[in-house]
This record gives structure tokens, C-alpha cells and sequence, in this order.
């Protein structure tokens, strides 16, 4: 069998000699320790030959000096795929690792290759977040493991606990009636109203209306390509997609006053929509400016609600309960992937319901009349 132990006087301790690549290596510790007594050394040298027989065998899990590959792996792998990712999804997978997976994997420690089902359902119970917040977690370490899979440093992708371990619920969406929503709109001063009009006529994200530009624009039709993620512009959306909406007649009232606003000022912007008072590049809205012009305008309104929830979610749910839309419907005019996502929104419509039911009895009513 290949590898070998030897013994050095000087420095009291064992070692395991390993040729590999034209190489001899001498591997001095044992997850993290010097191997000062000889079965420490037979143990890890066949671990080695173990690991060689069954076809898994990497020298670097034994030639790193840390007592797990797991910890120093975590941060090696996103300075590796930061530059790909949102930077919310960034800021997401950072807190994952530096709060949760970290300090797990310490008090754990582990190599990559021994990270198997009963290691991540420890791991998910330790988590001190809610549902959707363990989800995110989780969703770091996958994604830190298939690139390892992908990378030949491990040999396989465990298996991860199953979605119903994470105790999710989903929470009943918010969102106004269409009259209560005008209300709040119509409190917001007027130079600032037309990004949030157009977020509720289109049935978009603040985020997208920020970053929308006027190329985006062709008298018409709007394309989204571009969104704000943790402060930063990205030159994509959310889902990585672009999307291509028609320009809805009512909003068209806004279009002269904004580039009259615009000239008055002196302003020459690339974005679509300009903040008059705005410090960003461009002039810009920023969410926290937006947030609180929503929320300004909620309290004015006698309103408490977040303004996304005020803005998309409450357009999709006066669709399907006050205008008679159905979930294939609002599919199309939102661009879901997913028609699960849809019917989220489908959770609360009780009026819509009703008038489907109601609708059913009179005509079964009808029947035994005429027949």
C-alpha cells in the first residue's frame, strides 16, 4: 500500500510520508495536531490509503494545517463566486457564513467529503433564524457544496433535509383595495408620484422602477433589464431575465410633466425616472427615499402597510379580486415563472371566491326552473 510513517527525534513527533506528483510530502498532523504518538500517524495514513482505495483520495485535505477544510472552504468558495452574485444575494450568503455556518463547523468540525444528512440536520436545528431565514442558510451551504462537487473536492452532493424540516409558513399577503391604495398615492407630493404609479399600473418591482433608464423606453413598450440589489445598480433583474411591457395608457399623463420637470431643472439623467432632489449619480430614487415617501404618505392615508406590499402585491390582488382577472391572467402581465407564485395571491381572494360560488348556485337554479 502506498505511504509510509517515520518518526522525528529532534522534534518529538510522527509524521506520514506521501509521494504524490513527483513529490514526497510530509504530512506532520492529524486534524489539527501533531502527531505525537504513533497511532495518530497509522490512523491518518489509513485514512489516506482508505480514501485512495475508494477513489476520493485529495491531498489537500490532508496538507491544510486547519482541523477542518469546511471553514477556510466557506469564505475560499465566495471570494471565488462573489463577482457572479446579486449583491443582495452576496450580503445574504456572507451573513450565512460568518453568523451560522462558521461558528457550526467550528464547534463541528468536519471535512467537506464527511458532510452527510446527519451533519446538516444538526446543523439546520442549530440555526437561530426563522423559516424562510434557516432556508437562506441552508441555501448558502448547497450552493458552497455543488461548486465543491463541481470541483472534484468532494465526491458527491449529500442529501439535504426536506423543505417540510424548515417549518415555513407563508404568511397572508398584505395589500390594499384599489380605492384605499389611490388614497395613499395621492398623499405623495406630486413631483415624486409618477415611479410609484407606474410600479402599480405595470406591476413591478421599486426596485426595477429605480433602475429603469430611458433607453429601456421606446414610446411603447418598456424592457426591464436592470434592478437595484442591496443599494447597488446590477445590469440584470432578480431572475436574471428580461421582460418586455407595454406602456399602459393611463400612465401616459406623466410623461410630458416629467420631461418638462426634468428641463426646468437642468437635469440631463440617463434614468428614466429623476429625483429632482436627489444626491445619487444620476439623480436617482434610492429605497430609502422612496420608503419614505410611501411611508409619509401611509400615515396621511391612515394607512400602515410596506410599500411593496402597497405597490406589487396589492395590484395582483385587486387583479384577481376586483377585476374579475384569473391566475393565468396575472401570470402573463407579471412574467412568473412559477404559477405557484401566482397563486399566492390567490390565498385572499375571498370576494372573487365568493362571486364564483354564488355565480355557480344561481345558475343550478336556473336549470331546475327551465327544466
Amino acid at each position: 500500500m502506498k505511504g509510509s510513517i517515520s518518526y522525528r527525534k529532534d522534534r518529538g513527533w510522527w509524521y506520514v510520508s506521501w509521494y504524490e506528483e513527483g513529490k514526497t510530502h510530509k504530512i506532520t498532523q492529524y486534524r489539527g495536531e501533531r502527531m505525537f504518538r504513533k497511532e495518530l500517524a497509522q490512523k491518518l495514513l489509513a485514512c489516506m490509503q482508505a480514501d485512495m482505495e475508494n477513489g476520493i483520495f485529495r491531498l489537500e485535505k490532508y496538507t491544510k494545517e486547519a482541523p477542518t477544510d469546511v471553514v477556510p472552504y466557506l469564505w475560499e468558495w465566495l471570494d471565488a463566486v462573489g463577482s457572479t452574485l446579486k449583491p443582495a444575494t452576496y450580503k445574504d450568503y456572507e451573513n450565512s457564513i460568518r453568523n451560522h455556518l462558521v461558528p457550526f463547523f467550528q464547534r463541528n468540525p468536519v471535512q467537506l467529503h464527511e458532510i452527510q444528512l446527519d451533519i446538516l440536520t444538526r446543523l439546520l436545528n442549530s440555526i437561530q433564524r426563522r423559516g424562510k431565514g434557516k432556508l437562506n442558510t441552508m441555501y448558502a451551504l448547497h450552493a458552497c457544496l455543488d461548486f465543491a462537487w463541481r470541483s472534484q473536492k468532494i465526491p458527491a452532493m449529500p442529501p439535504f433535509p426536506k423543505k417540510s424540516a424548515y417549518q415555513i409558513s407563508q404568511p397572508a399577503i398584505e395589500w390594499l383595495p384599489e380605492t384605499r391604495q389611490i388614497a395613499v398615492l395621492n398623499h405623495i407630493p406630486e413631483e415624486h408620484q409618477p415611479i410609484f404609479w407606474w410600479c402599480k399600473y405595470h406591476f413591478r418591482r421599486p426596485g426595477e422602477a429605480m433602475a429603469l433608464q430611458k433607453e429601456d423606453f421606446d414610446g411603447n413598450c418598456f424592457t426591464i433589464r436592470r434592478t437595484f440589489s442591496a443599494k447597488k445598480l446590477t445590469q440584470s433583474t432578480k431572475t436574471g431575465e428580461v421582460h418586455i411591457i407595454p406602456c399602459v395608457s393611463d400612465f401616459r399623463r406623466f410623461l410630458g410633466p416629467m420631461r418638462e420637470q426634468e428641463h426646468q431643472n437642468r437635469i440631463i439623467s440617463p434614468f428614466f425616472f429623476v429625483n429632482i432632489h436627489g444626491k445619487k449619480p444620476g439623480k436617482h430614487y434610492a429605497h430609502a427615499t422612496m420608503r419614505t415617501l410611501w411611508n409619509d404618505a401611509c400615515q396621511k392615508a391612515g394607512e400602515k402597510i410596506r410599500m411593496y406590499a402597497g405597490l406589487k402585491h396589492s395590484s395582483c390582488c385587486q387583479f384577481l379580486n376586483e377585476k374579475g382577472g384569473n391566475f393565468a391572467e396575472l401570470q402573463t402581465i407579471t412574467d412568473h415563472a412559477r404559477m405557484d407564485s401566482v397563486r399566492r395571491y390567490g390565498k385572499v381572494e375571498i370576494r372573487r371566491k365568493q362571486e364564483l360560488m354564488e355565480r355557480k348556485i344561481i345558475k343550478l337554479r336556473e336549470v331546475k326552473k327551465n327544466g
